[in-house]
């Protein structure tokens, strides 16, 4: 399945027509994956359980700690076997088609492969797409869809969406968030999301050695361009003296972002195989970071972006921070 114009979104009415004669469906996310990613695949996932496919929501990752908090989280696996068909796969909150990992490695392509997303970058590499990038969340998209497609909102598939878009928002309180993200949120919560409950698994709720890096990444942060720019390093030596695990990094890097005359805050992260993990944020639209990761193969939103560059970290984080030092320059 091919469409004449790929540039062009698929409609609601048209990924539905593409769904119906599957029998076994495949949904999965991005590696590392995010509340966002995992939200959004749990929730599609239960949807089409309740019309009766055979579905396997996998992520290379599988299910990681800090979320099983989710409803049903337990649907989520790593990917199992190889050459595994499947007659339709969906590929959720995802910007380009390797960032899906393993997953492809286990299976034998299927002709529908559905693409929905929200990252400004996404390659539109399915044979049908659904980008939004103007959407805070990509559970905000899977609502609007199971809306359409007149889907039960049931107390598991709102706690999912729910936690997706939270998650990606910063707790609703990012630029992205609209009216219409709060109006969502009111029928999830109308749906059976217990807030309070949801909230404190989400944030208030972390294992001891995360405090301990962050205790590790207030102490070795740089300030760079008259303190526009923070960063923070993680060498594989540090990740075993602090016992912490990838999952640990998430939202470390706001605190750094946080700080008052910061612009633009960078984490750099040593990955096996001469591989540096980098992950930026913005707090001025004027400096947009996805421009800056597209430079090195990366992408994202223009306020939240990352890439995986090849180097030393030392190498990575001076050929990085010089390029994001211009886009600084250019609003100075």
């Amino acid at each position: 399945m091919n469409p004449a114009n790929p540039t062009m979104n698929a409609t609601f009415s048209e990924i539905l027509r593409a769904l119906e004669p599957a029998r076994t469906v495949l949904v999965a996310s991005h590696l590392r994956p995010d509340g966002d990613a995992l939200g959004s695949t749990i929730a599609f996932a239960l949807w089409l359980k309740s019309i009766g496919k055979e579905v396997a929501a996998w992520n290379e990752d599988g299910m990681l700690e800090k979320f099983r908090y989710l409803p049903e989280a337990d649907l989520v696996a790593a990917p199992s076997g190889s050459g595994r068909k499947f007659d339709a796969f969906i590929a959720l909150d995802t910007s380009v088609k390797n960032r899906l990992g393993t997953v492809l490695d286990a299976i034998e392509e299927p002709a529908t492969f559905i693409n929905i997303d929200h990252h400004i970058s996404n390659a539109r590499f399915g044979a049908l797409n659904y980008i939004d990038s103007a959407s805070p969340a990509t559970g905000q998209i899977v609502f609007e869809f199971l809306k359409a497609a007149g889907a039960k909102i049931t107390p598991a598939i709102a706690a999912n969406l729910f936690a997706a878009i939270s998650t990606d928002t910063g707790s609703f309180q990012y630029p992205n968030t609209t009216a219409r993200t709060f109006q969502v949120a009111a029928e999830l919560i109308e749906a059976g999301v217990n807030v309070g409950a949801l909230s404190q698994a989400m944030y208030d709720t972390q294992p001891r050695r995360r405090l301990e890096l962050l205790r590790h990444a207030l102490n070795e942060v740089k300030f760079f361009f008259e303190g526009k720019v923070a960063s923070f390093s993680l060498t594989q030596a540090d990740v075993a003296r602090l016992g912490v695990l990838p999952e640990d990094n998430e939202g470390i890097i706001d605190h750094l972002r946080s700080v008052d005359g910061v612009i633009a805050a960078v984490f750099f992260e040593e990955l096996e195989g001469g591989k540096v993990r980098v992950s930026s944020r913005s707090k001025d639209p004027r400096v947009d970071v996805c421009k800056v990761c597209g430079l090195f193969g990366g992408g994202g939103h223009a306020l939240a972006a990352g890439a995986r560059m090849s180097g030393g970290i030392a190498e990575v984080a001076e050929k990085f921070l010089k390029a994001l030092g211009d886009e600084v320059g250019r609003i100075a």
